[in-house]
């Protein structure tokens, strides 16, 4: 534990809504959501002007936040469980063309802000609404690794390589549907995507294909590869 040097006599302060601490601190058994929800509302409350909010940039790019969470995995997570648990608001926009991820705290005042910006009756300076998929051409399905990354978490060196020698022991299909196992069960690291590609290999899927419908016939070949000793179980 490093040892806090203490206050000093002059300070800044953030204000925190009481109901944080009558009821929130109890129910939030997350440290990383907890220490997310209290930097979204120091950023916010940081702020002059109307609406109030921050972006997943601004997060980001908070370095004692990232170093304490451990990336931007744990972050995309605690954030997903503050809209889920109701303190946090999501506006889904684009800056200059590339997504942003907008929160607002869950006021009221906030939840009829978000209610016109989806609207288009409010606007936020340099952001724009993402258009809704109803109203884009269909886009081309993402490659696995965009999946991933779209999913999971960072694409590093290091997990492209292992996705590399996924795809050549798998069908994408599979890859897929693992993906997608891991995210519903809240599971997103690739070494539990990898278990459930293996168990599939070995006890057949439940569509009904087994081991001898896969492109390669000997899955162990993966996992005896160069990165192997990292997704042995």
């Amino acid at each position: 534990m490093k040892h806090f040097g203490g206050f000093p006599s002059r300070m800044n302060f953030t204000s925190v809504p009481n109901i944080f601490f009558s009821q929130l601190l109890a129910d939030i058994d997350d440290v990383a959501e907890l220490k997310t929800l209290l930097s979204v509302i120091r950023a916010i409350y940081g702020k002059r002007g109307y609406p109030r909010f921050t972006t997943y940039c601004e997060l980001a790019d908070n370095p004692a936040l990232m170093t304490s969470l451990g990336g931007d995995e744990a972050l995309h997570h605690a954030l997903e469980q503050g809209e889920k648990r109701g303190t946090l608001l999501h506006a889904a926009m684009e800056q200059n063309g590339k997504a942003e991820d907008v929160y607002f705290l869950n006021t009221e005042k906030d939840r009829t802000v978000v209610e016109k910006i989806k609207n288009g009756e409010l606007s936020l300076p340099g952001l724009s609404i993402k258009p809704h998929p109803c109203h884009e051409m269909p886009a081309e399905q993402p490659n696995i690794f965009g999946l991933y990354e779209e999913n999971i978490g960072l694409l590093t060196p290091m997990i492209a390589d292992e996705l590399r020698e996924a795809e050549k022991t798998y069908p994408e299909a599979w890859l897929k549907d693992a993906i997608k196992r891991a995210v519903d069960e809240n599971k997103r690291k690739w070494s539990y995507i990898q278990g459930i590609l293996e168990r599939w290999a070995r006890e057949g899927k439940d569509d009904g294909t087994y081991q001898r419908d896969i492109r390669k016939t000997d899955p162990d070949k993966y996992i005896k590869g160069k990165y192997g000793h990292m997704v042995q179980h």
